[in-house]
């Protein structure tokens, strides 16, 4: 791969920095969706989970694009240790691509110029996640030690 304008631990890197901007500016969903009017209306128990998920999910894109940024050449080594992480990765951003098409309910999704614009921007970058990850993993399959 050498001599093409990006390499994998190129694209990984990439991918890795995508996450790093996508789990930082999750930080605003919070304030745009209104989450803490929403949640006064449940349970205290469940606002708790709902932010622990929340929080969850939060730190897995984190360390994932920390793990690609940093490290992003363990993960196309070609051992079992990467195949599977790069797998579990992709199977990761795949099930978000699934949920944000079959499972939300979009009646009550935000509506206007820059949110249509700003799903659009996530679609793609899930999309771009998904191929990077699946393409690292079969690239690891390959090489299987």
């Amino acid at each position: 791969m050498t001599g093409s304008w990006l390499n994998i631990r190129q694209i990984i890197r990439l991918a890795g920095l995508g996450q790093v901007v996508l789990a930082l500016g999750s930080l605003a969903v919070p304030g745009v969706l209104k989450w803490r009017l929403e949640l006064a209306k449940v349970q205290p128990l469940i606002k708790q989970m709902f932010w622990v998920y929340a929080a969850y999910i939060f730190v897995i894109n984190l360390c994932f694009g920390l793990l690609s940024m940093f490290d992003g050449n363990d993960l196309e080594n070609g051992s079992a240790l990467a195949t599977l992480v790069s797998g579990f990765i992709a199977l990761y951003w795949i099930s978000r691509v699934l949920i944000q098409f079959f499972y939300f309910d979009r009646t009550n999704f935000p509506t206007g110029v820059w949110q249509r614009a700003a799903e659009v921007l996530l679609v793609i970058a899930f999309l771009f996640f998904s191929s990077v990850y699946s393409w690292v993993c079969c690239f690891n399959l390959q090489l299987v030690k």
